[in-house]
């Protein structure tokens, strides 16, 4: 292999540009990489000045943050059970109190609603909006799960999109639930100089997560079958029960956006274990019918 062709090859790892194959083609021609006595060959000596112009070889691996899964997030694993109750059989125990089942979460945004209402009740579902809320229906239905049940925040924006969206999947169970209503969860990071003030972080913050408590946990030993549920509210609150149940900084979730009437979907495993499966599905609208208010 000659000395040029050798180079342009080396060139092609280290990532050169071709100018610098250039300059480095033109500077052997002219006898800049000549042997002398006690060097390496020119090739080599090219190599040797092409390496210098690259950056420092760095591990490719990003660091760990050194925290581990915890496992009892939800407080129901069953050896930590274990060890607040007295048994004289632990092994029966933690069997009796294990969760056998999968619970998969749908979290769906409400619809588009009107901004300009004066006050919750006038914030109903714009015509867009009652049209988002009958494909998420539709979209729902095509996925052909057996749904258990069907929760909504009582706030009227969350309670009509709930209602169109029931239509599509008769004999499901519709409830509402005050702990959904939307929010600020906790302070952002990083901050947002117009967001809420302190006192509202702490009263909302306390009902949202009083609401990831209760909706957001592993099956209950009882449950012999995976499980369906589906929660209509808020953006706030569904990206604060996604980093919560992932167990990413809670303070995370403003850096993320949600459609109108998306689909975010989690699975939540016996052992504890919670996977996101989407995170504001709304690719099965036509994008004419997209918005995020």
């Amino acid at each position: 292999m000659s000395s040029r062709k050798t180079l342009r090859l080396i060139c092609g790892f280290a990532g050169g540009s071709a100018a610098l194959l250039f300059t480095a083609a033109v500077a052997e021609s002219r006898g800049y990489f000549a042997e002398r006595p006690g060097e390496a060959t020119g090739w080599w000596s090219a190599f040797g000045v092409l390496r210098a112009a690259q950056p420092a070889w760095t591990s490719v691996s990003p660091a760990t943050s050194g925290n581990s899964w915890d496992f009892n997030w939800d407080k129901r694993e069953p050896s930590a059970l274990r060890k607040e109750k007295a048994s004289d059989d632990p092994t029966l125990e933690a069997d009796n109190g294990k969760a056998k089942a999968t619970r998969n979460i749908l979290l769906i945004r409400h619809s588009q609603y009107n901004l300009s209402g004066n006050g919750d009740k006038e914030r109903s579902l714009t015509s867009l909006g009652r049209e988002q809320a009958e494909l998420t229906g539709e979209r729902l239905a095509a996925l052909g799960l057996k749904y258990d049940v069907l929760v909504h925040s009582s706030m009227t924006r969350a309670t009509e999109t709930a209602q169109i969206i029931s239509k599509h999947l008769p004999g499901v169970e519709l409830k509402s639930c005050d702990l959904l209503r939307e929010g600020a969860p906790i302070e952002p990071v990083p901050l947002v100089t117009h967001w809420k003030p302190e006192a509202v972080y702490h009263e909302d913050g306390a009902r949202i997560e009083a609401a990831f408590r209760k909706y957001i946990h592993r099956a209950d030993p009882k449950q012999k079958e995976d499980s369906y549920e589906i929660i209509v509210c808020h953006a706030n609150v569904i990206r604060y029960f996604v980093c919560r149940a992932l167990q990413f900084p809670p303070e995370g979730w403003l850096r993320m956006g949600l459609n109108n009437g998306s689909i975010t979907w989690l699975t939540i495993r016996p052992s504890g274990r919670v996977a996101l499966r989407t995170l504001g599905d709304s690719g099965f609208m036509p994008p004419d019918k997209l918005s995020r208010t």
